[in-house]
């Protein structure tokens, strides 16, 4: 790969091939393979797990950072340049660019701009594939497996990037079973539907979350995108689907609770579970990031 701008892009083979290199990492760095090289860290949207695991991910593989957090408000962008003189100019000046954008499809214009390797840190209500690869690696680390799962996705499925984006690699692997919870106007759209379809993977949508949780592997909790819907929508599906001490038991003590984070009010556990409980896999998702990111920067900078 040149530029990672979609989960699609992914086949089992290159999966593998990066979790192997991030079990690597995990145990610790014992070189240095990006010493002098630069990374950018260009986002137009709010983020912190992404943004600092990135840069890290890249000091702690030798290299050197240059970033904006809010480009939005902080760039030539407010002049009115566009996202493609940006582009132009900052692959002049790093040797690969993670951008976090507002609308759709805009890591995929910048990849065709970029001299150097974009890497797409979520776009709009499209994608956020680095996501998706370290969800799959915590999937992977916590059930050993990636095929023969029954995975429930829950929230904002319309406006969601990390759902659509781990549906796509969910695909890849058979015998996978999915289950879809959302308010009725926030459902899953019908190009992933279709995609699943495709690829032979078995979903359903659902409504009564305390049914579904006995029998899945993997509940992966979303909250309701409150910017990218309106306050309507949000006021009308906020606390429909929440996971709390009522119902956390019917999981059985083998699955395991994901969520690509920030949580909200989705997710309502004493802290004593959230530190204790294996079944709780959310804070080991987001350490799994790190080591993701740096063997996903290996692979496209060396």
């Amino acid at each position: 790969m040149k530029h990672f701008v979609e989960s699609q892009q992914l086949t089992p083979e290159i999966i593998f091939d990066i979790f192997s290199m991030a079990n690597w990492f995990r145990n610790g760095v014992h070189e240095q393979p990006l010493k002098g090289k630069i990374l950018a860290t260009l986002f137009y949207e709010p983020s912190t797990r992404t943004r600092l695991s990135f840069e890290t991910a890249m000091m702690r593989l030798g290299g050197n950072v240059i970033s904006t957090e809010n480009a939005k408000e902080f760039s030539s962008a407010v002049k009115g340049e566009t996202i493609e003189d940006t582009i132009r100019i900052v692959s002049s000046y790093a040797d690969a660019i993670v951008m976090r954008h507002y609308e759709d499809g805009m890591a995929k214009i910048a990849s065709e701009i970029s001299k150097v390797p974009i890497i797409n840190a979520g776009d709009g209500k499209g994608q956020h594939p680095t996501q998706a690869l370290l969800d799959l690696y915590t999937v992977y680390r916590e059930m050993g497996r990636l095929e023969g799962l029954k995975i429930a996705i829950v929230g904002d499925l319309a406006s969601g990037r990390t759902a659509r984006s781990l549906c796509y690699l969910l695909g890849k692997f058979p015998n996978n079973k999915i289950i879809f919870l959302s308010p009725e106007h926030l459902k899953m759209k019908d190009d992933i539907k279709e995609y699943l379809t495709r690829h032979g993977v078995k979903y359903t949508e659902e409504k009564n979350l305390d049914e579904v949780l006995p029998e899945v592997d993997i509940v992966y909790m979303t909250r309701i995108q409150k910017e990218r819907i309106t306050l309507d929508e949000y006021n009308n599906a906020r606390g429909k689907y929440i996971l709390n001490q009522s119902n956390f038991n019917l999981l059985k003590k083998s699955a395991r609770i994901l969520h690509p984070l920030p949580k909200v009010d989705e997710i309502v556990l004493p802290i004593e579970i959230e530190e204790n409980d294996l079944r709780v896999a959310y804070f080991r998702q987001a350490e799994n990031g790190l080591y993701i990111r740096m063997a996903l920067l290996v692979h496209l900078m060396m």
